[in-house]
């Protein structure tokens, strides 16, 4: 499996969420991670951010 470039942390920023709330849903999908700069596996960040765009699209509805 790749990495993304890509931590936690920046896809707080990059979705306007808090990090407690990508944090949630690593656990919630069962994501390991040592800290928000943490650097994602491919898979993992796509799911997360398929989960934020998906909630995203709802709350603009």
């Amino acid at each position: 499996m790749g990495f993304a470039d890509i931590s936690i942390q920046e896809i707080a920023e990059d979705f306007n969420v808090h990090v407690d709330e990508v944090l949630r849903l690593c656990n919630q999908m069962r994501i390991s991670y040592k800290h928000p700069q943490t650097r994602l596996a491919l898979e993992d960040a796509k799911a997360i951010m398929s989960h934020l765009l998906a909630q995203e699209q709802k709350s603009n509805s």
